[in-house]
């Protein structure tokens, strides 16, 4: 049940009603504050200025046109114009019964499901998975889980760097060892070390940087020895990344991988294509485009470049390739690349182009979900203590180290197993809901004490709230896959508690629309606040039995709406803590 989209639907058919245009938005939101009701339209006064009227005597017209007598006890007249609307409580109770009895909590499945495509994580295979891919990667999984939920087909599309200059460097490293007699595989074990040699290599020795420069010719022109070195590398590589998905617990899977290698043939396409609709001009041997959408003030255009002098091939062809089979072979409504912000432009630039090129459909939505920087205490991007970059692996192994120190100081009888397995669900969701939490757009500082802090909005807040009430379902003895009582709202704490259980399916929704985890954690947050004041003021297993069993029914529904939306962000909760 979507509150808000039925409140905007009766409110919109009452102003078209009372005289407003087709087009006039109803405007619905959320309430501040508990005086303005439980909704609020703020609609009324830009559908009054456009016809020209006085907005508290339109809103009155529209008053008389609307009827929320089944939804609302009492609909008022607010300021300038403003309509307050306050739910009734037996409606409340009525729509949290249907919310306890839907396998989804009553959330409603999309009517016209879109195919939309989500370019996220997308690491480097020359190095293993870092700090830099933790929000690209929890971020877009959020998003993709919770767009699945609401019954859209989801394309998952892992866009891997494994092409290019680098690799050329990385074979001719393999080459070298292998000739050493050395054991490649032990040497690759760690990526780190072994791209730092190899990097060394190409600066340091000339014969070498030549022999690197000859295996990117091979390896582009399909040479069957260059590709076996290459497959063996690209192999490690993604088993290192496939080790970090697991721990973080998202969803990438080895089908979702569609790397830039996947695109190479297509790339002369490109080119011949945007050559033929007269969008390439040569500047000095290298294939561009110049879009006047992008000149300056002073008219100068930053070029997009898609070929070098050379013949090589840059990222912006291998991104339009992906687009044009996004659009050709997956068929995609929309797609949306969780990209860190710093590459606003380029993608400005390759959506421009792939619409001028014919390579998407004009209604096909295309999307940069930016994001910002994960930061250190010093305001610069976030580094390990010697000052290099943090592993992600690493990161959360110290993670989930930290939670069960936690976890055993507290809890110093609990078997070690058990504290161990808490330690690890608590540090890892910790990781990715200090991400999750914070507004996508926006830079934050990583700080241990603060993400496995138990107070504030933090992830052992929430999983500690969800297990509370889990506890209190638990400790009533009741047998609640077959419970069900009458829940009725009658206490200010019964009834604040009611309304934003009910509010689940608005919080994903702004998830979904603007790519943003955040509205869903601030949501989650909000509720465990509202169940633990609930909780204090209206006791539950003491009460009578009629009294019990709906408050029962009010623990059950936000246990089960915490757990789904703990899930929807891809974290793992816990039934004991």
């Amino acid at each position: 049940m979507n509150i808000q989209t039925l409140l905007n639907q009766r409110i919109h058919s009452a102003m078209v009603a009372a005289g407003a245009a087709q087009d006039a938005p109803a405007l619905v939101r959320q309430s501040a504050k508990v005086q303005f009701g439980d909704y609020q339209a703020n609609g009324i006064m830009g559908a009054a200025k456009k016809i020209g009227t006085n907005p508290r005597e339109f809103a009155a017209k529209v008053l008389e046109q609307l009827d929320l007598s089944d939804v609302a006890d009492k609909v008022e007249i607010a300021g300038p114009g403003f309509i307050n609307i306050f739910l009734k409580n037996d409606w409340l109770g009525a729509t949290l019964a249907d919310l306890r009895d839907s396998d989804r909590l009553d959330v409603t499945v999309v009517a016209e499901p879109q195919t939309v495509v989500v370019d996220y994580s997308g690491p480097n295979l020359a190095k293993e998975m870092h700090v830099g891919h933790l929000r690209s990667t929890v971020i877009g999984d959020a998003v993709v889980r919770t767009m699945e939920f609401l019954g859209h087909n989801v394309v998952r599309q892992n866009h891997v760097g494994d092409w290019g200059t680098q690799f050329g460097m990385l074979l001719a490293y393999m080459e070298r060892l292998r000739a050493q007699d050395a054991q490649v595989s032990m040497a690759l074990s760690d990526l780190e070390t072994f791209y730092r040699e190899a990097k060394i290599c190409f600066d340091e020795d000339e014969a070498f940087s030549v022999r690197a420069r000859e295996l990117v010719v091979s390896l582009q022109s399909g040479d069957e020895e260059c590709l076996k070195l290459w497959n063996e590398f690209i192999e490690v590589s993604l088993q290192h990344c496939e080790e970090t998905y697991h721990m973080l617990g998202v969803s990438l899977a080895r089908k979702d991988v569609k790397p830039e290698s996947a695109y190479n043939e297509d790339l002369p396409k490109v080119i011949a294509d945007l050559d033929a609709q007269g969008l390439i001009k040569d500047d000095q041997g290298a294939k561009c485009v110049f879009l006047e959408e992008f000149a300056n003030k002073d008219g100068d255009i930053t070029p997009i470049i898609v070929q070098k002098t050379g013949g090589g091939f840059l990222y912006a062809t291998t991104d339009l390739a992906a687009l044009r089979y996004r659009q050709s072979q997956l068929n995609a409504d929309r797609v949306l690349y969780f990209v860190d912000a710093r590459q606003s432009l380029h993608f400005q630039q390759i959506f421009t182009l792939s619409r001028k090129a014919g390579f998407v459909k004009p209604e096909t939505s295309l999307e940069h979900m930016p994001f910002g920087t994960v930061m250190g205490s010093d305001g610069k991007p976030f580094k390990t203590r010697s000052g290099g970059v943090a592993k992600l692996s690493a990161l959360l192994e110290e993670a989930q180290e930290r939670a069960f120190q936690l976890v055993a100081s507290k809890n110093p009888d609990m078997p070690e197993e058990e504290q161990r397995n808490i330690g690890r669900v608590v540090g890892v969701a910790s990781v990715k809901y200090a991400d999750l939490s914070k507004n996508r757009t926006s830079d934050y500082v990583f700080n241990w004490d603060n993400m496995l802090s138990f107070e504030g909005n933090t992830a052992p807040y929430l999983l500690y709230a969800y297990s509370r009430v889990a506890s209190i379902v638990r400790r009533s003895e009741m047998d609640v896959a077959n419970f069900q009582a009458p829940i009725h709202v009658v206490e200010d704490q019964e009834r604040a508690l009611a309304v934003k259980l009910c509010q689940f399916e608005e919080a994903i929704q702004q998830v979904i629309h603007d790519g943003m985890p955040h509205f869903l954690c601030a949501y989650l947050y909000e509720l465990a606040g509202i169940f633990m004041s609930f909780y204090e003021a209206c006791p539950i297993l003491n009460a009578e039995d009629e009294v019990k069993f709906s408050r029962l029914q009010l623990a059950l529904n936000t246990a089960s709406t915490l757990k789904q939306g703990l899930e929807l962000l891809g974290i793992e909760t816990l039934e004991r803590m």
